[in-house]
């Protein structure tokens, strides 16, 4: 009868670590998926996504693709009067004005603001070189984001150095 006891310790026990490392294996392989669900097609936060293609297109000095989508932009950038809301090809134009004589080191995101459920700003820090020369230059730019039948587009370009 002990001999019984003593096996059925033994038993709840070795379950108990089988129901422990279960537990540990799920959640590891549940860490591992969430952080590379990116990677499986799980989608990014539309806020976040938004925001990522803006910085892609300002690496590239692709100001087309960074303002399609908008309806209106308003600018604020150094050596351009701050302007009121401009159709996409103007702003189009005047972004490719200030940004043709330079050349991207980064774009950095530093944050992202939700001021409201469909409007949100994305703080980022630009450092760039003036062609010609090996300067490197900083300046923060605040990218100003609407949300429009459920599509966040670009809304405003505002350059602090």
């Amino acid at each position: 009868m002990a001999e019984d006891k003593e096996l059925k310790i033994h038993r709840r026990s070795s379950s108990s670590r089988g129901r422990t490392s279960l537990r540990l294996l799920t959640m590891s392989c549940f860490a591992i998926l969430s952080a590379a669900s990116p990677l499986f097609g799980q989608s990014e936060d539309p806020l976040r996504q938004a925001v990522r293609a803006a910085q892609e297109s300002w690496m590239a000095h692709d100001v087309d693709l960074l303002v399609a989508g908008s309806d209106t932009v308003r600018l604020h950038i150094p050596g351009i009067a701050p302007s009121a809301s401009l159709r996409p090809g103007q702003a189009s134009r005047l972004l490719d004005r200030y940004l043709r004589p330079t050349e991207e080191v980064s774009f950095e995101l530093i944050n992202v603001r939700n001021l409201a459920e469909d409007h949100a700003y994305a703080e980022v820090q630009r450092r760039y070189v003036v062609r010609g020369t090996t300067e490197e230059r900083e300046e923060t730019v605040f990218l100003g984001f609407r949300m429009i039948d459920s599509v966040w587009s670009l809304r405003e370009v505002r350059v602090t150095p």
